[in-house]
């Protein structure tokens, strides 16, 4: 790339880009270490060697990678993958070492992307450098951001000693303690119900990166990636959500009202043994000390979020990916309610968030105008005044549900139908300027 292409605004847009991700996670990798614990960068390291703990996710990643790539390509690369970790657990077999803290496969894919990597930078050259590249650059980049939140979940559990769920739970009043019903709900379908839904909870990068490939079929015929994808929401998502934590720190009604999520261990730490059978009394709430392990992820819940661009970005799909999309919504945020890990009020300041978000990158996308600026104006200052409220309005939230109840369900609704109806025009002003300009008829 000569110098006039670093010249260009865009040029020098990704590269500023690129150094600020490298130091915000040499920044988090620092502040893992002081913690005692490995951060994102020597998690993603050692699974070149160790057993990986995001085995599943390292073979989503080599699959987005190899959008970039032929049907020759890909069945090569697939089968490398597979025959590398079939080596690694040949040799782990022999010497005896077993993949207890991780899965058996998954160094496979991850030498693949890295290799991809090397063939780009000593074998392409122009274009076909930098697609490949690219490449490469969403699958590692999907696992990296797991890694990163990971290591932003280890930080809200170190330097938040206080959580506020009791304020939570109380303005969850006002939408009927969803948890608590649809906790019972959950326990009544047995273990089969349960097991379903942890799953669906478990593998959400797993079905974005479907709803990503589909989006993504045609790059390795265009040469390049569309302008806007889902990965891109993703990985936003996955690294500013987590800075709200911070500012917000709640671990759930199953760890603050209920023995916690594997066991009875988190009782010591509860305000009472209440989830998901009584819901919690109406008082003045107040910040409550809870342990230094337990993540503080629950507003927004990032889940919902997650969930809420995946079914968005489906709506362009087919029949089957749009039914998939619509039932991974309802499945996860099933599965949030039902298992304790939030209350109603995350699920609302989540999915205000994932379209907020959503709004800004489309906006990004096509330049920012009039109408992107104010969606994502009433976006952010709906998700601000929701935070607000659950902080300092929560007694009057639980004792006035009628009026909050319905408050906090408009505002959801005026950002989604914000979105809806502005994107509907960005959509059609851009499949009128698509259209051929008619021509002069013949004399």
């Amino acid at each position: 790339m000569g110098f006039a292409a670093w010249r260009r605004p865009r040029a020098i847009l990704w590269a500023a880009v690129g150094v600020a991700a490298l130091g915000f996670l040499i920044a988090l990798e620092i502040a893992a270490r002081g913690y005692g614990q490995p951060g994102p960068l020597t998690d993603q390291a050692r699974e070149v060697i160790f057993a990986p703990k995001s085995g599943p996710l390292l073979y989503a990643g080599m699959a987005l990678m190899m959008v970039v790539l032929t049907w020759r390509q890909r069945f090569i690369a697939a089968g490398v993958a597979i025959g590398i970790d079939v080596v690694f657990v040949l040799v782990r077999w022999v010497i005896g070492v077993k993949a207890t803290e991780g899965h058996p496969f998954g160094n496979g894919a991850l030498w693949v992307m890295l290799g991809c990597a090397v063939i780009a930078l000593t074998r392409r050259t122009g274009a076909e450098r930098a697609l490949l590249l690219k490449g490469v650059g969403l699958g590692l980049l999907l696992v990296t951001g797991r890694k990163t939140g990971d290591t932003w979940l280890l930080i809200t559990s170190r330097t938040r000693p206080s959580v506020l769920d009791q304020y939570v739970a109380t303005a969850d009043h006002a939408l009927g303690n969803p948890s608590w019903l649809v906790g019972r709900i959950v326990g009544a379908t047995g273990p089969i119900g349960a097991h379903l839904l942890d799953y669906i909870y478990a593998q959400l990068a797993v079905a974005a990166v479907v709803v990503a490939l589909y989006q993504l079929r045609d790059v390795a015929v265009e040469r390049r990636f569309p302008s806007h994808h889902l990965v891109r929401t993703f990985l936003v998502i996955g690294l500013v959500g987590p800075g709200i934590y911070m500012i917000f720190p709640v671990v759930g009604p199953v760890f603050a009202y209920g023995p916690g999520a594997f066991g009875t261990g988190g009782l010591h730490w509860a305000v009472a043994d209440l989830w998901p059978h009584t819901p919690p009394p109406i008082s003045s709430p107040h910040p409550i000390a809870y342990d230094g392990i337990t993540p503080r992820n629950c507003m927004p819940s990032l889940h919902t979020a997650w969930a809420t661009t995946i079914f968005i970005h489906s709506r362009k799909g087919p029949r089957i990916l749009r039914f998939a999309g619509t039932f991974w919504l309802v499945a996860t945020l099933t599965a949030t309610l039902g298992f304790g890990y939030h209350y109603g009020v995350d699920l609302v300041a989540g999915l205000v968030f994932a379209f907020t978000v959503e709004a800004a990158l489309r906006s990004l996308d096509r330049g920012w105008d009039r109408s992107g600026i104010q969606l994502v104006l009433h976006g952010a200052t709906v998700f601000a005044a929701l935070l607000v409220s659950y902080r300092f309005l929560p007694v009057e939230m639980a004792r006035y549900p009628w009026v909050f109840g319905p408050l906090l369900l408009l505002a959801m609704a005026s950002v989604v139908y914000g979105y809806l109806r502005t994107t509907k025009q960005w959509d059609s002003k851009a499949a009128t300027a698509r259209l051929p300009e008619p021509q002069p008829a013949l004399a």
